[in-house]
């Protein structure tokens, strides 16, 4: 059986900061927003930012898809190329490129230096991801690790729920140009939060550095990215085309349904916090059952009055919470010396399950319908279920292992 290699004994991992880590992890949590603010501002502003570079809407849709396709293809190659640097430089360093990348997109008027920018954006965005979690886990001791991820995580969804329209909003009154400002001087005040407020950790020496295959291959690495995997690819083939589904069962306006699942998101991350250093494989089990029986509702009964809100409530509310509680399980399975690894890791498989899931739910609306919908992500759905609890041993262990 693989064992997890020793931590180097040069790099002390289990130093905390004397003073209270919630400044630099809530420092952590506005990374993630603004990151996620600068990945699909773009969407929302497709007519504005067309004239501004003379071109079509579609082409500027492509400035979303430029950027995710960076960041999917950087987390792992960048995250092994800078595992030797302190920590803190790696932070400072992307959120000082991110604040380049959003403020020659609001100066150029040139395409092809925006998708340049889009992509040294994306870069920086997948270095960030793969380290947000397991910088926040290592500021606190190991039985505070989960809402510590549940806090820093906390920022890509007040920024999906809340701050793609509220930016979308204000970029449409105050001209696109000023939004992408906005987001470079945002950048530029949470690099020196960084440095105020998050402590340095060591990078790893290069004699003790453990090959990324290795990392890969500990147990309850796979497992963990298999429920990831599951769980994308059936959300996303349901929740991108929640519109025509709506549609389809008679409800008029989709929008309230959206700001439903939207608002729950952020209910169901602060439950997760609560209880994911106590509950950790039991709420993930429960949120995962409430996600599966929300989609046979919705294939059985979506074309009744009221149930389609209902549904997005508790959908929102159970989804919301998974990242969190998915993301301290590969913490814990791979210990915060090698989260930074494994979170690039996660990272690919999450988007490689956003974009399969998408495409999966496309397929089957042009050739089923969009009833067909909940019955295609429900096995999915279910499979992730099915894998946790499994998992008794490595993954999701009956009884936690903090490391």
């Amino acid at each position: 059986m693989t064992t997890a290699p020793p931590a180097p004994a040069t790099a002390p991992l289990t130093v905390r900061p004397a003073k209270s880590p919630l400044p630099g992890l809530l420092t952590l949590s506005a990374t993630a927003f603004t990151a996620v603010l600068t990945e699909l501002l773009p969407a929302g502003l497709l007519p504005h930012m067309g004239g501004g570079l003379g071109v079509s809407e579609g082409r500027v849709g492509f400035l979303v898809t430029l950027y995710a396709a960076a960041s999917f293809l950087s987390a792992i190659p960048l995250t092994a190329l800078l595992r030797g640097l302190p920590r803190r430089t790696v932070l400072v360093g992307a959120l000082g490129g991110l604040a380049l990348a959003d403020a020659v997109t609001a100066v150029s008027s040139s395409y092809a230096l925006t998708c340049a920018a889009r992509l040294l954006a994306g870069a920086m965005g997948g270095t960030l991801w793969a380290m947000l979690a397991g910088y926040g886990a290592r500021m606190v001791p190991a039985g505070r690790r989960g809402r510590a991820i549940a806090i820093v995580l906390a920022g890509i969804t007040v920024a999906l729920s809340l701050g793609v329209p509220a930016g979308t909003a204000l970029a449409g009154a105050v001209g696109w140009r000023a939004g992408f400002g906005g987001l470079a001087g945002l950048a530029v005040l949470l690099t020196l939060c960084a440095l105020r407020y998050v402590p340095d950790f060591p990078g790893e020496p290069s004699g003790g550095r453990v090959p990324l295959r290795r990392i890969a291959a500990l147990p309850g690495i796979r497992t963990v990215l298999s429920v990831t995997l599951l769980l994308l690819l059936g959300h996303q083939a349901m929740y991108t085309f929640l519109v025509p589904f709506a549609e389809n069962c008679g409800f008029g306006q989709a929008s309230p349904v959206l700001f439903a699942f939207g608002a729950a998101t952020v209910a169901g991350i602060w439950l997760a916090g609560l209880l994911v250093d106590r509950r950790l494989r039991t709420t993930l089990l429960g949120a995962l059952v409430l996600i599966a029986a929300v989609l046979a509702a919705l294939g059985a009964l979506g074309h009744v009055p009221g149930v389609l809100p209902v549904a997005a409530v508790l959908w929102g509310a159970a989804f919301g919470g998974a990242p969190t509680l998915i993301q301290t399980a590969l913490v814990d399975v791979s210990g915060p010396e090698h989260a930074d690894v494994a979170t690039s890791l996660q990272a690919t498989v999450y988007n490689v399950g956003i974009a399969a899931g998408s495409l999966t739910g496309g397929v089957v609306l042009e050739n089923a319908g969009a009833g067909a919908l909940p019955w295609t992500a429900l096995p999915l759905v279910t499979g992730a279920a099915l894998v946790v609890w499994a998992a008794r041993g490595h993954g999701f262990p009956v009884r936690r292992q903090v490391r």
